[in-house]
């Protein structure tokens, strides 16, 4: 979907348009999502930030999706003029201007990190958001001495973009997520995180996030998805937390995934980008407590990715069951 598109089906007589889910445990799915909650979820934003009439506003991400839907949105309630690019791994290659707002994925700041005058306009921006995926201890590392305001997103499809944010520079860096004012947060009997926010979503929303409440109940931080749980002969295995554990530890990109298996019912399992399965087996070996250790490694040309570049983990997961030859 392009720019044009999208106007015309927000200035169309229906009160909802039709945004897709990020597709990360599957297929995207498709969602008809109310404009009047889509106005007040970027109201919500453009206050928290204080963006004002005049500031400009990066366009970078798709429009099928409601992170690229709801920066235009953003523009239109608050008036700011929109800098619309095509979505790519550099977004502000060849940019005349430093915008005042931009959102992001991991994917693309990494990308701009790694080139000096991307670099330099990233850390000229006034407010970066950064969501879609997980961002890493390296990189939120070198975030904490950016100048300016640079937040890790949380949120959902369901809940019209964030709805909580937490601080990535400066001395306010922290590792919990805050909710905005209106949003009330709690935990299921499963340790999900459920969230109550009446102005974007018309119902409780039970997530499968696995979460941590701070002390006063009010944030809270993400352990890791409900689904993402491997049951390997009785030993409940978290997929996010393998991954962090071996961060810095394995040369170039992977996954952890799960297979299923006959003696442990399904055992974990890694997807290597182009990489030296001896080499992740010895690093694993050496990191890794004994049973969340990988049985089967395996290596391909590309991760499978979501086209918010998050993984895509029902993918992974096939790749790796429906493949007989792995290490």
């Amino acid at each position: 979907m392009v720019l044009e598109e999208f106007l015309k089906e927000w200035r169309n007589a229906e009160d909802k348009v039709l945004v897709h889910t990020s597709g990360s445990t599957g297929k995207p799915k498709p969602m008809w999502v109310e404009k009047r909650r889509m106005e007040n979820s970027a109201r919500i934003t453009c206050d928290f930030l204080d963006l004002k009439e005049g500031d400009t506003a990066l366009l970078c991400m798709p429009l099928d999706y409601i992170a690229g839907k709801m920066v235009v949105v953003r523009s239109l309630v608050r008036g700011l003029r929109l800098i619309d690019v095509k979505p790519s791994g550099h977004p502000l290659r060849g940019l005349s201007e430093v915008p005042t707002f931009a959102a992001m994925v991991p994917m693309q700041v990494y990308n701009s990190m790694q080139n000096a005058e991307e670099l330099a306009m990233l850390k000229q921006i006034k407010h970066l958001i950064i969501g879609g995926g997980a961002i890493d201890d390296d990189m939120a590392k070198a975030l904490r001495s950016f100048p300016n305001a640079v937040w890790s997103t949380y949120g959902m499809t369901e809940t019209l973009s964030h709805i909580a944010l937490r601080r990535l520079s400066g001395d306010e860096a922290d590792e919990w997520y805050t909710p905005f004012d209106s949003v009330e947060v709690s935990l299921s009997a499963e340790n999900c995180l459920v969230i109550s926010a009446p102005l974007v979503c018309d119902k409780e929303l039970v997530t499968n996030d696995i979460a941590q409440l701070s002390a006063d109940g009010r944030r809270f931080r993400i352990i890791g998805r409900k689904d993402n749980v491997i049951d390997s002969g009785g030993i409940k295995i978290q997929i996010e937390e393998v991954e962090r554990m071996l961060k810095g530890h394995i040369n170039g990109a992977f996954v952890i995934t799960r297979r299923k298996d006959r003696k442990f019912g399904e055992v974990v399992a890694m997807l290597l980008e182009n990489g030296d399965t001896s080499a992740a087996r010895m690093a694993c070996e050496n990191v890794l407590p004994k049973y969340w250790q990988p049985k089967y490694y395996l290596s391909c040309a590309k991760l499978p990715l979501t086209a918010t570049g998050k993984p895509a983990r029902a993918e992974a997961e096939r790749l790796v069951n429906e493949t007989e030859n792995l290490f």
